[in-house]
């Protein structure tokens, strides 16, 4: 088993965290579902906050984020909130983690000024990068040591054991990803999780069957992030909302628990 719980004072075991959210938040397609009809943008990112506890922030995949808009999210959520930023494309599909160590940097530096508020850095790489070993060493050679990361494959040749271990030196998480073709194996490879749920169709019962995997997990990791995918009638949300109440049903603690009801008016 990958990680153990953390130690809390005199020695005494704390429980593992669940943080449940979606990828992204700015989404005027979810007014009148999730967001009151009349919320203007710039409340979105509380609101969201006052129900959910993490984010997956997208914006940074098109842009390299800046130290300035960092902190500008950072300041409109409580402080116990926490995002995870996709690395840009620029890295993973432009440059394909090839000779990329000054934008890694760039893009390490400005995730690093959220402290305890930066959750993951995700790297997604595109489904027709196939694995090459020996790129990827160099790769995570840039990357800082004690980063937690987060990498989704979506070409089949990265899933193997020689990968595996890569990650497991690092203490770095390969993303659970599924999707409606396809799911990720459920391979732990660090002491915290990261599972990306992007069907737009999950049912009832499918979420309690995540549920079920998502607490198999829990003795062996400190922290579990779970994203659901954004999509226009808003389903991100409620999915989530149901996420969490069949983990907090199975006595599992959960960051958004005790958070108001998020069909509740704004």
């Amino acid at each position: 088993m990958i990680g153990r719980a953390r130690a809390g004072p005199a020695g005494a075991t704390l429980p593992a965290m669940i943080w449940i959210g979606t990828s992204g938040y700015n989404y005027p397609e979810w007014k009148g579902t999730f967001y009151p009809p009349d919320l203007a943008a710039a409340r979105m990112l509380p609101y969201y906050a006052a129900r959910f506890g993490t984010v997956e922030i997208n914006y940074t995949f098109y842009r390299l984020p800046t130290e300035a808009i960092v902190g500008k999210w950072a300041a409109a959520v409580p402080p116990h909130f926490r995002f995870t930023l996709k690395a840009p494309k620029r890295i993973t599909h432009d440059r394909r983690l090839r000779e990329c160590g000054d934008l890694l940097q760039a893009f390490c530096g400005a995730a690093g000024t959220l402290g305890p508020q930066l959750a993951v850095l995700l790297f997604q790489l595109g489904p027709s990068f196939k694995c090459d070993l020996p790129l990827f060493d160099r790769f995570l050679d840039d990357l800082p040591v004690g980063a937690r990361a987060a990498f989704e494959y979506r070409h089949a040749s990265w899933l193997s054991d020689e990968v595996y271990e890569r990650l497991r030196r690092r203490n770095l998480t390969l993303c659970i990803a599924d999707t409606e073709k396809q799911s990720t194996p459920l391979e732990a490879t660090a002491d915290y999780g990261y599972f990306r749920l992007r069907d737009e169709g999950y049912t009832p019962d499918a979420i309690e069957r995540w549920a079920e995997v998502i607490a198999g997990q829990q003795a062996g990791w400190k922290d579990t992030y779970v994203y659901f995918k954004h999509e226009e009638a808003g389903k991100g949300p409620a999915f989530a909302m149901q996420l969490d109440a069949a983990l907090r049903a199975r006595g599992l603690p959960t960051a958004t628990a005790g958070a108001p009801d998020a069909s509740a008016p704004g």
